[in-house]
């Protein structure tokens, strides 16, 4: 049987390019602020991974599966509800900056964000550092 190929991957895509394109202005400006800031923690460059995921740095992860693939340590999508924030480990370790964090609904290992306006930037930060 076929190991399923995984989708989203690193591409040539120019990241400036993607996130100029964002109609709305206001999650435009969000998102260059949350490329500057994740670019700031992590000193690397951005990727676009797929079509639509901005990327910073990788690593490698190998599941209890078997199945191993690469991925992005940190990474951002502005979506048509949100800014999804991707970010590795969850949020447990973090219910204490996570409890003043802001308005925001939470994955597995995303933030969902209608606006920064909505949350608390220096927590923000606190919490991509930590779990960076």
């Amino acid at each position: 049987m076929a190991k399923a190929e995984l989708k989203t991957k690193q591409t040539e895509l120019s990241v400036s390019d993607f996130l100029a394109r964002i109609p709305n202005e206001g999650m435009r400006a969000d998102c260059l602020k949350v490329l500057k800031l994740m670019k700031k923690i992590t000193k690397c460059d951005s990727i676009m991974w797929g079509t639509s995921i901005v990327g910073f740095g990788t690593l490698h992860l190998k599941y209890a599966s078997g199945r191993e693939l690469d991925w992005f340590t940190m990474g951002f999508s502005p979506r048509a509800a949100n800014i999804t924030i991707y970010l590795h480990g969850g949020f447990e370790q973090h219910a204490h900056l996570m409890s003043k964090l802001g308005k925001y609904k939470a994955g597995k290992g995303c933030l969902y964000i209608k606006k920064l306006a909505d949350i608390d930037l220096k927590v923000l930060e606190e919490l991509l550092v930590s779990s960076y």
